[in-house]
């Protein structure tokens, strides 16, 4: 019994000394990770690339097309300059493309892509090219989907998030336009109970059998203790000294009195009495 009130007592703690050695080694990766600059993107491009020796070839938008962004999940605070993404969840938004002018246009891919905060012309991470290739005529209007999954190395840092649509008109004249390009923050969501919460509730049940177990054997040791004796049992009397005379007459009552008692027969020994009187 000692022996498994000790586990109860040592488990839950070593379970914890283990979880804090993983929460420590998880954050001194995470701070090795803070210092590299140069990361490779999930969509098998190379980022970290420096593209301000192509300024001299920026494709800038259309005059008579205007462009929208909703963002569907999550829903930004538009009070604030910044507003959080969460890591290892998906980012949707809607852009919509209206066409103000005479000729027709068509949309090729809209792509997304992380930034560095101080310089948007560094990439950090690009984000898959989703082609559309949808016609929209003059004084028209569509609207185009999109999603992206933030990885979960970026969680507690600030990322500048471009958003940008191809598109070209029918002449063949191709146009690019930035329809978000702000600054948000990329966090880490924990959800449920995580390693060391659940250890700690373990361990908080360890103690609670334990204190319950041994409360129980003091209530019983106690108990014990406190037994009495087993007391002799009360005998039992008859009710031959509890008769009612009253009803009785005086004379009738006075003569029981006087006679003796006379000792309880059987009815044998009374029927072989009679038989003999008889004779």
């Amino acid at each position: 019994m000692k022996l498994i009130y000790l586990t109860l007592l040592v488990l839950p703690a070593a379970l914890l000394c283990f979880q804090s050695a993983n929460t420590v080694f998880a954050a001194a990766e995470e701070d090795e990770l803070d210092d590299v600059v140069d990361i490779e993107g999930e969509d098998n491009q190379v980022v970290g690339e420096d593209v301000g020796e192509e300024d001299d070839a920026v494709v800038k938008s259309a005059q008579d097309v205007d462009t929208t962004i909703l963002f569907t999940k999550p829903i930004p605070n538009y009070g604030d300059n910044a507003f959080d993404l969460q890591a290892g969840y998906p980012v949707e938004f809607l852009v919509g493309f209206v066409n103000k002018g005479v000729e027709d246009y068509v949309v090729e891919s809209m792509e997304a892509s992380f930034r560095y905060p101080m310089d948007y012309t560094y990439f950090i991470q690009n984000f898959t090219a989703l082609p559309y290739n949808k016609e929209v005529k003059p004084k028209q209007e569509a609207t185009f989907a999109y999603s992206f999954i933030p990885s979960e190395a970026y969680a507690g840092r600030p990322f500048g998030l471009n958003i940008q649509l191809n598109y070209r008109d029918a002449s063949g004249n191709y146009y690019q336009e930035a329809v978000y390009n702000q600054t948000v923050n990329v966090v880490e969501v924990s959800e449920g109970l995580d390693g060391e919460t659940f250890f700690l509730y373990v361990f908080l049940g360890a103690a609670c059998v334990l204190a319950l177990v041994l409360g129980q054997q003091a209530l019983s040791s106690l108990a014990r203790r406190r037994s009495p004796r087993s007391a002799p049992k009360p005998l039992e009397t008859g009710t031959a000294n509890d008769v009612d005379y009253d009803w009785l007459p005086k004379e009738v009552v006075n003569q029981l009195k006087k006679s003796p008692k006379t000792p309880k027969q059987s009815p044998r020994l009374r029927k072989a009495k009679r038989s003999a009187g008889d004779d």
